[in-house]
C-alpha cells in the first residue's frame, strides 16, 4: 500500500506477527495488534517482557527479525525505508529525558523542527511557546535542565517531541524513573494529548492511568500478547492465570 492509500478508516499503526531476536534471546514471538487513529493504547507486564522492544520497532531503533509494522500504510520494515520520514510521523517518548543539558527548555523544543525540518525559526518559537504552556511548564522557557524537576524535564521531553507534529506518540516507561509527586504532572499531560485525539502508545506501569485513560490495554509477557480488552473489562475480568497473577501482585 502507498503512502498515499492510507485513510483514517484503517489502523494507524498496524503489526502483524513481529518477532525480534539480540542474537540467540528471542524477545518479540509475534506480536501482532492494531491501533486505530485517536485510540490511547496501554502495553502492561513485567519487565523482559518486550513492551519497550515493541514500542522502539514501531519508529525503527531496532529492526524487527520478521513480520510487518505499517505506520500509516508504511512499512517500518521496508529496506527502503526514510527512518526521517518515519520518525516525522512518529514521536517518541523515553524513561530518560536526553534533553540538551547546555539548552533552554525552549530551545530544547524548537531544535529539531530547526534543524531536521529546516523550518521558518520565528515560526517554530511560537509553535515552542504554546508547547510550553500545553505542558504547563509558563515561565521555564528559559530555564536548563538542570534547574528543572524531573516531570518538568520529561514535560519538555514531549513537548519537544510535540513540535515535529507526529501523528503518533510513543511513550516508554515515561514516569518510571520519576518521584510520585511528579509522575502525576506528566500523566496529566498525556491524558489531555489522548483526550485531544492524538493516537498514543504508551508502555506504563501506571494501572491507574490504563483503567481511566486508555482505550484498550495490551498484557504481554515473554514476548507475547497473553490478553488484551478494553479496561472495563481487562481489569475485572481477565481470564489468564498470568495477567490474573499480574494484576494481584499490582492493584
Amino acid at each position: 500500500m502507498a503512502e498515499s492509500d492510507w485513510t483514517p478508516d484503517q489502523p494507524m499503526v498496524s503489526a502483524k506477527d513481529v518477532h525480534k531476536s539480540f542474537g540467540a534471546l528471542e524477545v518479540l514471538k509475534g506480536i501482532s495488534l492494531d491501533v486505530m487513529k485517536g485510540e490511547c493504547i496501554c502495553i502492561i507486564g513485567p519487565s523482559g517482557s518486550g513492551k519497550s522492544t515493541f514500542i522502539r520497532c514501531i519508529n525503527a531503533l531496532n529492526p524487527i527479525n520478521s513480520g510487518s509494522i505499517l505506520v500509516e500504510g508504511q512499512e517500518v520494515n521496508d529496506p527502503q525505508l526514510d527512518k526521517l520520514e518515519l520518525r516525522k510521523k512518529v514521536g517518541m517518548v523515553f524513561q530518560q529525558y536526553n534533553l540538551f543539558p547546555h539548552k533552554t527548555a525552549l530551545q530544547n523544543i524548537m531544535m529539531a523542527p530547526i534543524k531536521v525540518l529546516k523550518e521558518d525559526r520565528d515560526e517554530v518559537e511560537q509553535r515552542a511557546r504554546h508547547l510550553v504552556k500545553k505542558v504547563r511548564l509558563d515561565g521555564k522557557e528559559d530555564s536548563y535542565p538542570g534547574e528543572l524537576s524531573g516531570g518538568q524535564q520529561q514535560r519538555v521531553a514531549i513537548a519537544r517531541s510535540l513540535a515535529m507534529r507526529p501523528d503518533v506518540m510513543l511513550f516508554d516507561e515515561v514516569t518510571a524513573a520519576l518521584d510520585p509527586e511528579t509522575v502525576k504532572e506528566v500523566l496529566l499531560t498525556i491524558r489531555e494529548l489522548a483526550e485531544e485525539g492524538m493516537t498514543c502508545i504508551l508502555v506504563t506501569h501506571e494501572m491507574g492511568f490504563a483503567r481511566e485513560v486508555a482505550n484498550h490495554v495490551y498484557f504481554t509477557d515473554r514476548g507475547v500478547i497473553v490478553e488484551h480488552g478494553p479496561p472495563k473489562t481487562f481489569f475485572t475480568e481477565a481470564e489468564d492465570p498470568r495477567t490474573r497473577e499480574f494484576l494481584s501482585q499490582i492493584l
